[in-house]
């Protein structure tokens, strides 16, 4: 017996390129964090080449599975129904999840280009939104791929989104250790009065020390 795969094409077309987009972006979540942790050393180039590489490679697979869908015959998508949430009346919630999704890591992958205007440290604290997208990317997966109870699709999954998920608990927990300083609260900022400064006072705010005045007689 012979199946006809045509009248299944885009739809076995958008299922390989929604899974390769999530194997892809949790491999590039996994090398982000690995930069980020500094867990290794000594090859920031290597590093920093590949999670590029990979963000390029899952934005691609989003668009071929978001665009494959146009032409399945079962849920008659349209271009708004894959590019706006909630307006697809198929598995609302789910689709509008992977909407949100593919939008918020297309945009933040492509956001390292446009570091120059948006700013070093503005741009940093944007991209730790990529964690997640992903992860709502994941449970968009979970909640309405047609593989998601097969067990080679989750055992598969499993093995990148696991690591990147352990480094992201401890991107987090050093985060946190981090940010509660030894001792218990925060005491008040005081000024600081350099000695060493023959010229006069320095005050210390933290960051650059800022020369004051001498005193006028």
């Amino acid at each position: 017996m012979t199946i006809d795969p045509g009248p299944y094409l885009f739809w076995i077309t958008s299922r390989a390129a929604g899974f390769a987009a999530l194997v892809l972006a949790s491999l590039a979540v996994s090398l982000g964090l690995l930069m980020s942790t500094k867990l290794i050393k000594g090859r920031t180039t290597e590093l920093r080449t590949a999670h590029d590489t990979l963000a390029l490679s899952t934005i691609v697979a989003i668009v071929v599975h978001g665009v494959s869908l146009l032409g399945d015959s079962y849920v008659h998508y349209s271009i708004a129904d894959i590019a706006i949430p909630f307006l697809a009346g198929y598995k609302t919630f789910w689709t509008s999840l992977g909407i949100v999704s593919g939008w918020g890591l297309a945009l933040l992958g492509l956001s390292y280009d446009a570091r120059r205007w948006i700013g070093a440290v503005r741009w940093r604290k944007l991209h730790r939104f990529t964690a997640l997208v992903w992860l709502a990317g994941l449970v968009h997966a979970l909640g309405e791929g047609t593989d998601a109870g097969q067990a080679w699709f989750l055992g598969m999954i499993a093995l990148v989104a696991i690591p990147a998920l352990a480094l992201l608990v401890t991107r987090l927990a050093r985060s946190a250790g981090a940010e509660i300083p030894r001792g218990g609260a925060s005491p008040a900022p005081e000024l600081q009065i350099s000695r060493s400064n023959p010229s006069g006072p320095a005050l210390t705010t933290g960051v650059v020390p800022i020369p004051a005045s001498p005193p006028q007689h």
